[in-house]
């Protein structure tokens, strides 16, 4: 994603193995997808990596300092290339866990309105 038109995903790196069943899917991205992948992302500095006997995950690195990683074991090369492009499209924030439904600067003195509320 893009944040006042810099995009946020520096740097992708795929890790599979090659013989293991679990990076099947893996190894059918790098195959067929990511040549495709690499030209619509210019942007993007795509490394893969082999890792023997190890099961396959993607890592972002972002331009904030933070990674991301997310595992792409037993699934297809279009899965891959949709967990990629889900990498590409996020800003690499961290997720923060909200303290309630109800945000607002000047919350009511008197409570938080609700449908059941009897007058």
């Amino acid at each position: 994603m893009a944040v006042r038109g810099v995009w946020q995903l520096k740097k992708l790196v795929l890790y599979f193995c090659d013989h293991s069943g679990s990076s099947r899917g893996a190894r059918e991205f790098v195959e067929s997808v990511l040549p495709k992948f690499k030209t619509d992302n210019p942007q993007l500095e795509i490394l893969t990596e082999l890792h023997r006997g190890r099961h396959p995950h993607l890592k972002g690195y972002f331009a904030n300092t933070n990674e991301r990683v997310v595992d792409v074991k037993n699934l297809s090369s279009q899965e891959v290339a949709l967990q990629a492009m889900r990498l590409r499209n996020s800003t690499g924030r961290k997720v923060v866990k909200l303290k309630s439904r109800h945000v607002t600067f000047r919350p009511s003195v008197q409570g938080t309105w609700t449908p059941e509320t009897k007058f």
